[in-house]
């Protein structure tokens, strides 16, 4: 069979930049490639993209039944459009607008490859792991895997956007400027809003003088969190969205955060310390997890969401400010965790997998 690699993912951003990436590396290379998401899932530039039925199941007895429904229907689909298609490979990219896809492409007996951005495996890639030919990782170790399934762990990293490269960290100096960047995901962080500026006035007055700070913020909360920062003098760009995030963690001394895939990975690969305060509800803890690795292996520091007072965050910022150095060594430490190459590394592993049936050219 000759045809295209099929990657299905949709949902979140973070299931749907990495597919992005490699989307790009792969037609780089010259392959045929094709997106299957569902009714939410975002289109990529130049890659033909295919919707299929596809439900979470849960939510009490009926939302399971009318879930499992869904994916039944949207598993008939995936079928009939990968023989129409001729696939050579499905490639799955976690949540559940991948799971038909999959599911499909294992009854048809074709190569499938799962990538997990995080640390540890989701429940849509444990329900898919058993029919994976090869199970992409974004961190070292993943949690959440069964014995059976490990022998099939590839780790590539996680896919970032191409603007995030590594630079050099260069620590505060001091009494010089020390840049702070506070990202709260792709809606902003509500605590940070409530925090970060008290957290600024309980600041000695000559550290909270150096501060130079971009934080991101939800829309509502925006215009009063402007004011915080103005009545106590502090340097602040206050934003919902920032559209050149890769040249301000290029620049920051210091990172406050979410612990999502695509966040933890941008910080390793540009190499940035980071103050993680996980997303208490995110789905299945996997931010918890994320940043326990980050933490563990000396890339910044784990806060859990409780823990997150003015107090607490002023100690911690006084004590960086003193020990630059300390920041220095986060730094590196993130840096060790990247993986530039991960785009690169999951279209060989594609590739091989997807080898013995034959690609054909985009060309």
């Amino acid at each position: 069979m000759t045809g295209p690699i099929v990657l299905a993912a949709g949902g979140t951003g973070g299931h749907m930049f990495p597919a992005q990436a490699l989307a790009e590396e792969l037609m780089a290379r010259g392959c045929e490639v094709a997106l299957v998401t569902d009714a939410r899932g975002a289109a990529f530039a130049d890659v033909p993209t295919h919707r299929v039925r596809a439900g979470r199941i849960g939510g009490g007895l009926v939302g399971k039944v009318v879930g499992a429904a869904e994916l039944l229907m949207g598993t008939v689909q995936a079928g009939a459009l990968l023989k129409r298609l001729g696939a050579a490979a499905v490639i799955g990219f976690g949540g559940y607008p991948s799971v038909p896809s999959l599911m499909a492409a294992s009854r048809l007996g074709l190569p499938t490859v799962i990538h997990e951005q995080n640390a540890l495996l989701g429940r849509a890639n444990r329900l898919l792991a058993p029919r994976a030919r090869r199970i992409a990782t974004g961190f070292p170790e993943i949690a959440m895997v069964r014995d059976r399934d490990r022998a099939r762990l590839v780790h590539t990293g996680n896919p970032v956007r191409a603007a995030i490269v590594p630079t050099a960290y260069e620590p505060p100096a001091e009494d010089g400027p020390f840049e702070i960047l506070v990202l709260g995901g792709s809606q902003g962080a509500r605590v940070f809003a409530d925090v970060i500026p008290a957290a600024m006035a309980e600041l000695p007055e000559r550290l909270r003088r150096r501060i130079r700070l971009a934080q991101q913020a939800r829309p509502e909360d925006v215009e009063r969190t402007v004011a915080a920062h103005q009545k106590i003098g502090v340097a602040a760009e206050v934003q919902p969205f920032f559209s050149d995030v890769p040249a301000r963690l290029a620049r920051a001394h210091l990172v406050i955060c979410r612990a999502g895939a695509s966040t933890s990975a941008e910080l390793t690969v540009a190499g940035r310390p980071a103050i993680l305060v996980p997303k208490p509800h995110a789905a299945h803890h996997h931010q918890p997890a994320n940043a326990s690795v980050l933490a563990g292996a000396g890339a910044g520091w784990l806060v859990p969401e409780p823990e997150l007072t003015p107090m607490s965050l002023a100690h911690r910022l006084s004590e960086l400010a003193r020990d630059p150095q300390r920041l220095a060594a986060a730094a590196e430490a993130a840096f060790s965790l990247g993986r530039p190459d991960a785009a690169a590394r999951l279209a060989d592993l594609v590739l091989d997998v997807a080898g013995a049936n034959g690609m054909r050219s985009a060309a």
